[in-house]
């Protein structure tokens, strides 16, 4: 790419300074292969829990296999095994490819790797042994009895500070050697992200539970929920399409100043906007209009994101016939548009008497969680898996495959749970009996799990390619005047 300095747009590629590999490919290939586990066993405990709600579910009476815990196994997975993981690895290949510094260690890399894994394996117990917190998306055990600190489990919540504190290291060292150099907006999306998970994992897993009980604690539950995600996702996402969508089109990104404009909107809007989860509750009232205030003035901040990317692409429209990677990209954008713009109505006190405790939200969820971010960061794979294990893609139709089923899966998920939201939303208006707005929802739910089946079809799919590309005879060409360096 041009090196006409990352401050304008146009991504700098910076050389190792002593020629040495700037990349420890090794650390992603590790990553990427527990990102793919964890997404395969998110999405099997997923289509597991939903056969409960269709009156099929395969392990009744299983104190083990309860569908409460199968769903932590469902959320926790996706959040900390998957795209953890897959941000990890993303992390390796960019920050040392655009600060020319390499990262701080690999074996402390190949220890961070250790500790997540043994994080999941620990949780994934503790779900099952009635170990978890009462805290949503912050289960995670604390190791620790409530309210005491007699052990009763490994202290998983530990376990993530340690984890958290290396992988900042292991990235802010190459960034501050970087410090003199203008950084492109990509890293300081990244810095931030660091920076913001290990304040709101410390916050969303100790405040609420020892330090402010009742509904200031679950105030304090809803901006962890939310800034996880805001402040941690978001920004690993966006700095992500930044980087590749230049990179793959052979083009700057359009506009500096909005990627500016982007990523200061989302620091100063985003960490209160969590609130809005309590709506019409004890919570005063200002601390409520503040979230509803917040959440809507995102939707602009991502239309300035998501016209970033679209005006990067005009000119290129052929790129979505040709790239794979681009094509995964640009479908996440425009569901990514679609979950704010559904966001910053659904956060109002009116609308949310309707869909609150409704599908309607599972919806919204998955459609961020599985459909936008998801989307990225198998966009990323499908451009640099090849180039990582210098092997052509085994399959371009199970490439197609993953796509199709992926895409379809969550799109009729989506609107499937949108609909019997609003239904069952409606109904509860209306106080009709509990019973009539669970027959209303069967139907529904039963095309959520076919919809789910789908996407285990894709997931299947793509660990299924990428293995058989490590074991492909046929070399990876390089197909653009880009050729990264020769992999480990």
């Amino acid at each position: 790419m041009s090196q006409a300095g990352s401050h304008a747009g146009v991504i700098t590629l910076r050389p190792s300074e002593d020629g040495r590999s700037l990349v420890e490919y090794s650390l992603i290939k590790m990553h990427l292969a527990a990102a793919g586990v964890a997404l395969l066993i998110s999405m099997t405990a997923g289509f597991l829990y939903s056969l409960q709600f269709i009156g099929y579910y395969p392990f009744p009476g299983n104190p083990y296999l309860a569908p409460g815990h199968i769903r932590l196994l469902h959320t926790n997975m996706a959040a900390y095994g998957w795209l953890v993981n897959g941000f990890t690895a993303m992390l390796y290949y960019v920050v040392p490819r655009l600060t020319g510094k390499r990262i701080w260690s690999a074996k402390v890399g190949k220890l961070i790797f250790y500790v997540w894994q043994l994080i999941l394996v620990s949780a994934i117990g503790g779900f099952l042994m009635d170990r978890a917190q009462a805290i949503e998306w912050g289960e995670t055990p604390t190791g620790f009895r409530p309210g005491t600190f007699e052990l009763n489990w490994i202290p998983v919540d530990l376990l993530v500070v340690v984890g958290a504190v290396l992988v900042i290291f292991q990235f802010m060292v190459p960034l501050y050697q970087a410090r003199e150099q203008k950084f492109y907006v990509t890293l300081w999306y990244f810095t931030a992200g660091l920076i913001w998970l290990a304040l709101t994992y410390l916050m969303g897993n100790i405040i609420p539970e020892w330090v402010l009980p009742g509904a200031a604690g679950a105030a304090v539950t809803g901006l962890f929920i939310h800034d996880l995600v805001g402040l941690y996702v978001t920004p690993m996402g966006w700095g992500l399409m930044y980087f590749f969508v230049p990179l793959i089109l052979r083009k700057p990104i359009w506009s500096h100043s909005l990627s500016v404009i982007g990523f200061w909107a989302l620091a100063f809007f985003y960490p209160l906007g969590g609130v809005h989860h309590f709506l019409i509750s004890p919570i005063p009232d200002y601390v409520e209009f503040g979230a509803i205030t917040t959440t809507i003035a995102i939707e602009v901040v991502v239309t300035t994101v998501v016209v970033n990317f679209f005006m990067t692409l005009r000119g290129k429209m052929s790129a979505l016939r040709t790239s794979m990677a681009i094509r995964w990209f640009y479908v996440g954008a425009v569901m990514y548009f679609i979950t704010c713009l559904q966001c910053s109505f659904q956060v109002t006190w009116m609308f949310q008497k309707i869909i609150h405790f409704t599908d309607w939200v599972v919806g919204h969820a998955h459609m961020i969680m599985f459909g936008t971010f998801t989307f990225w960061i198998v966009g990323v794979i499908d451009w640099l898996w090849p180039r990582i294990v210098r092997r052509n893609w085994y399959s371009e139709g199970l490439r197609a495959w993953h796509f199709w089923l992926w895409t379809i899966g969550i799109a009729v998920m989506f609107i499937d749970l949108t609909i019997s939201g609003l239904i069952v939303g409606f109904m509860q208006r209306e106080l009709n009996p509990w019973v009539d707005m669970i027959e209303a929802s069967i139907p529904f739910w039963w095309v959520r799990t076919f919809s789910g089946a789908m996407m285990i079809g894709g997931v299947l799919c793509l660990l299924y390619n990428m293995w058989m590309t490590t074991r492909s005879e046929e070399r990876y060409v390089e197909e653009s005047h880009f050729v990264p360096e020769e992999a480990n």
